[in-house]
């Protein structure tokens, strides 16, 4: 393992600060969790973050929300890109080693019926699962109640709306599996 240099060291310290700042409402912060930029947190329930996540939030910010009854938990070693919308009423669950592309959005919510009498009641949530070292593309949208299974890859723009089995490469509108890696 190579030493890391003066250098490295003192360019991750104002990421490593700013993470303490804005994940302060987290309940439980990696001690070398980083951030660049300045992401947009709402959390009115529980928020994990493991060791090591990276959020860059410098060209679009990243959107963290978290509501009374929800919980998020991002794993160790998480990439989250510019961008992102990631909202927990009930559970998101990101597990560790993944990467997460720029302008991915994970809701385990719909925010609304689509019975036009209904539209401003909330409907159920359902947990969103990423398992272990899985990829999601530029721009995938990632619905309510879906399993991404451990070592799969979403392509860009894809909309995940059922689950997707491990080690799988899956595409389109809706996500379909291409093949297994």
């Amino acid at each position: 393992m190579a030493i890391p240099s003066i250098a490295d060291l003192y360019a991750s310290v104002p990421a490593v600060l700013r993470a303490r700042w804005y994940l302060r409402s987290a309940e439980q912060l990696g001690p070398k969790a980083r951030v660049w930029g300045r992401p947009v947190i709402h959390n009115s329930g529980r928020l994990l973050i493991g060791d090591r996540v990276r959020i860059v939030s410098t060209i679009a910010p990243v959107e963290l929300g978290v509501g009374e009854n929800g919980c998020l938990d991002i794993g160790e070693n998480v990439y989250i890109n510019c961008g992102c919308s990631i909202g927990a009423t009930l559970s998101v669950r990101i597990g560790a080693n993944s990467s997460i592309g720029s302008h991915v959005t994970l809701m385990d919510n719909d925010f609304h019926r689509i019975e036009p009498e209904r539209r401003n009641e909330l409907p159920p949530s359902q947990p969103i699962v990423l398992e272990e070292n899985v990829w999601l593309g530029v721009r995938v949208v990632v619905l309510r109640g879906v399993t991404i299974g451990a070592g799969s890859v979403v392509g860009a723009g894809s909309v995940v709306v059922r689950d997707i089995p491990p080690r799988s490469l899956a595409a389109g509108i809706p996500a379909k599996v291409i093949r297994t890696l």
